[in-house]
């Protein structure tokens, strides 16, 4: 990279952004890196034009770490070879996706002077996600990955997912195309992404910071490590649970493929409106999860689709299909979510399905209409005294894995006309980058 600066061609994107990794690493203006040979506009495959990786020395109560950071998520260029303008108004813009990540490694004697390189590939999979989906990832996200962060790990390795946080040291800069942040990639286990999907991705991080054998204060990932934040201090998991038990979840939707048709007392299958998956992901993939404030009413989580309808449309019945890994988050919706009078939302790239509580304002069902469509937009209420059968129901869900549980699984509430299945769907296979 410095020889794109001594040739006056550096972008000025890309030196705002060096300029912050240059002062938090004075001594490191020339470190190893990752460069993309054919690059993205010219079409490459990683969106990603370098990745910069960093010896940290670490402090008293921070050991030493490979400090990562990409380059090409936000916009480097300024002439819309890879990201267009921002067109949303704001009087401060962000600049492309508006982030950039990081990840840190914990040190070990193998390494020697040299950093890993899987990392970078990491990087590269989350960004070319990111690209694909249109997904903005977020502090708090989490990522179930499913299988080890290295591939060169063996299978049994305990952290396979990851949560999302803002990097300690990164702030926000603001470039010549608008501002970036610096967003850390955080490995975990199962458990602690589990908890952290049905509570949120910032309290279990916050458990995470307390003792440096599971990341300290700056959240560096140890891939050797075998014990749960959880297994280490049991107290914190009774605490969480409680909390959950008494508010409920932070969490407010979810990406996830599903499936919808109306149904009628008297016969099934008359109108079926299949939802489009746009990148035909394998049913069994992974999914991101997003957050939300907590607020009593909703908005439109599909106002990114112009041609929505203004006029709501009533289903007499509706039968929906989920695929397995989504099964949890349905217990979620209903247990931690709509009984404690919220909202849960399942996104697909072109349809979103909001369950409601008779609490929440602002969506478009009713006592009398309970099930209607606005557009891409499905809504669901589920009444006071359907919740706790529900939860009832679903709670085979909840305690059987993924791959033990019987398919299809079908519930269905007669009486509230109200059908669903958990079932694979037949979808073209491994296309999903999270998974590549």
């Amino acid at each position: 990279m410095d020889a794109l600066k001594n040739k006056g061609k550096m972008p000025k994107g890309l030196e705002k952004l060096i300029e912050t990794c240059n002062s938090i690493y004075p001594d490191q203006t020339n470190p190893i890196q990752a460069t993309t040979i054919l690059k993205y506009w010219l079409g490459g495959q990683d969106p990603l034009d370098y990745i910069s990786m960093y010896s940290n020395t670490g402090t008293l109560t921070v050991p030493p770490h490979w400090h990562y950071i990409s380059f090409g998520l936000s916009d480097l260029h300024g002439d819309n070879r890879v990201h267009m303008p921002e067109t949303s108004g704001d009087p401060e813009p962000k600049s492309g996706m508006g982030f950039e990540l990081t990840f840190r490694l914990l040190k070990t004697p193998n390494d020697g002077d040299k950093p890993p390189s899987w990392p970078a590939n990491l990087l590269q999979d989350l960004a070319r996600y990111v690209f694909q989906t249109g997904n903005r990832l977020c502090s708090g996200d989490n990522i179930p990955w499913g299988k080890c962060l290295n591939k060169a790990l063996p299978p049994t390795t305990k952290i396979k997912h990851m949560l999302i946080c803002n990097d300690p040291q990164m702030p926000r800069t603001e470039t010549p195309f608008g501002w970036v942040d610096f967003l850390q990639i955080v490995g975990v286990c199962e458990e602690e992404l589990e908890k952290a999907s049905r509570s949120n991705g910032k309290s279990v991080l916050n458990l995470l910071r307390t003792d440096v054998s599971t990341g300290g204060e700056w959240l560096i990932t140890d891939m050797q490590r075998t014990k749960t934040v959880f297994e280490l201090f049991p107290e914190k998991l009774r605490q969480l649970e409680a909390n959950l038990e008494a508010e409920g979840s932070d969490l407010a939707g979810v990406n996830a493929h599903f499936e919808f048709k109306e149904l009628f007392k008297s016969e099934l299958n008359v109108l079926e409106q299949n939802v489009a998956n746009a990148n035909n992901w394998d049913a069994n993939s992974d999914i991101n999860i997003k957050k939300e404030p907590q607020i009593g009413d909703i908005t439109c989580p599909v106002e990114q689709f112009p041609s929505v309808p203004f006029r709501a449309t009533s289903f007499n019945g509706l039968e929906i299909k989920l695929p397995p890994y989504a099964a949890k988050f349905l217990v979620l919706a209903i247990r931690d979510r709509v009984r404690h009078g919220r909202h849960f939302t399942f996104k697909d790239q072109k349809y979103a399905l909001t369950f409601v509580s008779e609490s929440v304002t602002g969506s478009n069902c009713s006592t009398n209409n309970p099930y209607v469509i606005l557009g891409y937009w499905i809504q669901v209420l589920i009444t006071e005294d359907l919740v706790n059968r529900m939860i009832d129901a679903f709670k085979c869900l909840e305690s059987t894995s993924i791959e033990l549980l019987k398919l299809p699984q079908v519930f269905e509430f007669s009486d509230k006309n109200l059908k669903f299945i958990v079932d694979n769907f037949q979808m073209q296979q491994n296309m999903n980058p999270l998974l590549q």
